[in-house]
């Protein structure tokens, strides 16, 4: 592809966007992200990607929507660090899997199953996908502090939802089902869309990335007979991603003061701080 003077899908160019991002799937999404930062400001919106930057702990930080699934998520985390992005939280929803996974709480997710295709085009399947520790850790740590109740471990990725939810109308429900029941004998926390691709690309391009989810619902406590709520409210999972950026930031300036001044001269050269 030619040279841009803007990124081809995200519409952004050279000092629209932060190191720091927040990434959500939903546009509509991505105000009510930015309301939390500081002078937050649209920088550019086109098809699913919807973007802002402003500040956090006075950092520049960007909120991007990246629409549904692994495909334009890898996009968006493409041309974002084509820009200088490097270090990223993906705040969304999910269903639950694990019965003690209930509507409303926070599943943070340190690996992801790829049963998607399109971290198979960044590497291996033997690969795994997997959250930087120091974001995993952030998130879980942000969560807990809101008083939210918090669950960290592995979820599952798909590229299609009604393949979950209606998978015996799929011509390969054998498969499908088979998948879903080891899934549940593994103790997989619940399934989303992205972190799979994300966590892979990421991997790929040099970056770090986390995720956490707001549970909607758990279809097997459905099916068990428990409780069973559809919460839909995704403010608590938003707030826990904001927190967890600010503790990014302050643990990286926590790392730079502490570098010899030499060292810390030549990360500032090579702009880098990993």
């Amino acid at each position: 592809m030619q040279p841009l003077e803007k990124q081809f899908h995200i519409r952004c160019g050279a000092g629209d966007v932060a190191r720091y991002c927040i990434l959500c799937g939903d546009p509509g999404r991505v105000p009510a992200i930015a309301a939390l930062l500081d002078n937050a400001e649209q920088k550019a919106q086109n098809r699913e990607y919807n973007v802002y930057t402003g500040t956090l702990l006075s950092e520049p930080v960007t909120v991007c929507s990246t629409g549904i699934g692994g495909p334009s998520a890898a996009i968006a985390m493409e041309e974002l660090h084509n820009l200088g992005a490097d270090t990223f939280i993906r705040t969304g929803t999910c269903g639950g899997i694990a019965l003690p996974v209930q509507s409303g709480d926070i599943v943070v997710a340190t690996g992801a199953i790829r049963y998607e295709h399109t971290s198979q085009e960044y590497a291996p399947l033997e690969f795994p996908a997997v959250s930087d520790f120091g974001i995993a850790l952030a998130l879980k740590e942000a969560s807990e502090e809101l008083g939210l109740r918090t669950h960290l471990g592995v979820v599952q990725n798909k590229d299609s939802f009604y393949g979950q939810h209606s998978p015996a109308k799929s011509p390969v429900s054998y498969e499908l089902l088979a998948k879903w029941e080891s899934w549940k004998r593994l103790g997989v926390l619940a399934s989303e869309m992205e972190s799979a691709a994300l966590f892979v690309v990421a991997a790929a391009l040099g970056c770090r990335c986390g995720s956490c989810f707001h549970v909607i619902w758990n279809q097997e406590r459905e099916a068990a007979g428990l409780d069973q709520k559809m919460s839909e409210d995704t403010s608590g999972a938003v707030r826990v991603a904001v927190e967890a950026m600010k503790r990014v930031i302050e643990a990286d300036r926590a790392k730079w003061t502490s570098l010899p001044r030499q060292e810390h001269l030549e990360r500032l050269e090579g702009g880098s701080d990993r």
